[in-house]
């Protein structure tokens, strides 16, 4: 009864008399029966509009702004629209809109009544014209709502496109507080991208803001593929991701802060519909791949070089719960990082979108797949490489001679099966395969062994590792303790 249009009197006034309460003869009025939403917007002041707001959530932040709705024709409509401060879960900030029919409260549900995304602004709507039956099927086959819902989506995205053109440091100053709203429309309606896409903005690592079109124009030059793909680089935290960052400002990059609760599902929404666009996490690969201008050359290291390398450093990866570890040698520069780890983009991108998206949970059940990338021009992967030549050839030599005389008759024996049904090949035959394959399999391990006993001896190659699991925030516990005092034996 907060606003019912007549006066509710509960019990008289009260005032203090000689040291107590006593009563008046005035009437208690508990009730506003002229609330905020009935007068005129031009006899209204901002306090006014931050008072109401305080009134009806009183334990919320004060509001980023407001839209006063008046409509007349063809359909009765009045109310005051707040546009709040989200602070985390979507779910715990909707349905806080008060619905009246003439001042007679109706229900603070009203998900079939504004589109989805604005059942996150607070305050409250007035409107003879909507059915007292709201009933979610009821309310959507009404012809009076459907003409609300789209108004009120009308007037929330003038509202914005307003504040952009009039005040732009304002809604820049703002913008964190706006994009889960405006994202959220996006996503979900596609009249209002078509809208926002005006006056949505993107947010570099250095804190300016563009929108759509100008970040393309800033970017366009430096950041095309040899594909002619528009390569939009982004992280979603600025300390965690920060060498990597600056490494992609020192190709002349620009970087975007992607850090908010929808941005991913945004960024898949926008590869679809920017042309020839794709957005990349920076951390995604080392900085030469993330945007390929040229056919890359050839792997300078040949083959046996890098399944040594490959090998001693896999055998002192630590063992991570769910997380796997891919070994590449790449030719960086004798300046780049001597290690790196990079986690692909599409599985990485699968496994956040499984956290907000029902249906892909299988995704968010797969372990995290990273690259650790070993710069093969950096000295220290060098002294290495040439360390363990040193210390293992005289005993790995002979163990690979013997893996490629074996390989040699395997290869004998399949082309000699080459073209014959399975019933042909005599059973001799097979059976010697089969040993083969274990003979393999065996000096595999054995060699593998002897490069793991080099590694365990080697301090560089853990430190090295550490280093690189240090920089992605993955080096926890008693490993990071073992990478403190190894640290000072080195140092």
């Amino acid at each position: 009864c907060s606003f019912l249009p007549i006066p509710i009197a509960f019990g008289k006034k009260k005032d203090w008399k000689d040291g107590k309460q006593v009563e008046t003869d005035e009437d208690n009025i508990i009730n506003d029966s002229n609330p905020l939403w009935t007068l005129k917007p031009s006899e209204l002041k901002d306090e006014d509009y931050k008072k109401f707001y305080r009134d009806l959530y009183p334990m919320s932040d004060e509001p980023l702004f407001w839209i006063h709705l008046n409509v007349d024709y063809p359909f009765h409509l009045t109310g005051i629209l707040y546009f709040p401060k989200v602070k985390s879960n979507i779910e715990l900030n909707k349905n806080k809109i008060q619905l009246y029919s003439n001042q007679v409260y109706v229900t603070d549900s009203v998900e079939g009544i504004v589109p989805d995304f604005l059942t996150l602004l607070h305050g409250v709507l007035d409107s003879p014209d909507i059915p007292l039956n709201v009933s979610r099927s009821y309310l959507q086959s009404d012809s009076n709502v459907k003409k609300i819902s789209t108004y009120i989506t009308k007037k929330v995205s003038d509202r914005l496109q307003s504040i952009f053109k009039n005040d732009r440091k304002q809604f820049e100053e703002k913008w964190n507080d706006l994009k889960i709203f405006i994202n959220y429309g996006m996503l979900t309606q596609e009249d209002f991208y078509d809208r926002a896409k005006d006056f949505a903005l993107f947010t570099d690592t250095d804190g300016k803001c563009y929108t759509f079109e100008e970040y393309q124009k800033l970017i366009k030059d430096n950041q095309t593929d040899k594909d002619s793909n528009l390569i939009y680089l982004y992280a979603n935290h600025k300390d965690e991701q920060f060498s990597y960052i600056e490494a992609a400002k020192n190709k002349g990059y620009n970087v975007l802060l992607m850090d908010g609760q929808l941005d991913i599902a945004v960024v898949s929404m926008l590869e679809q519909k920017f042309e020839k666009s794709r957005f990349t996490r920076v951390d995604s690969d080392v900085i030469d791949n993330l945007i390929i201008k040229e056919d890359k050359k050839g792997e300078t290291l040949e083959a046996g070089k890098q399944e040594a390398l490959s090998a001693v450093f896999k055998s002192q990866l630590p063992k991570l719960e769910k997380v796997e570890f891919n070994i590449t040698a790449q030719a960086l520069g004798e300046n780049s990082s001597p290690v790196m780890i990079t986690q692909s983009e599409y599985m990485r991108r699968m496994k956040e979108m499984a956290n907000i998206q029902a249906g892909m949970s299988f995704y968010g059940e797969m372990p995290d797949m990273f690259n650790l990338v070993l710069n093969s021009d950096h000295k220290l992967v060098k002294e290495v490489l040439a360390d363990e030549e040193k210390e293992c050839d005289s005993v790995v030599a002979p163990i690979q001679q013997e893996m490629n005389d074996v390989d040699k008759r395997r290869n004998e024996l399949k082309d000699k099966q080459k073209g014959k049904k399975d019933e042909e090949i005599s059973t001799a035959e097979k059976d010697e395969v089969n040993g083969l394959d274990q003979k393999w399999e065996e000096l595999k391990t054995k060699k593998d062994e002897v490069f793991a006993g080099y590694a365990a001896k080697n301090k560089v190659v853990r430190q090295l590792i550490d280093l690189a699991l240090l920089q992605n925030g993955m080096l926890k516990g008693e490993a990071l303790n073992n990478f403190v005092k190894r640290s000072i034996e080195l140092i």
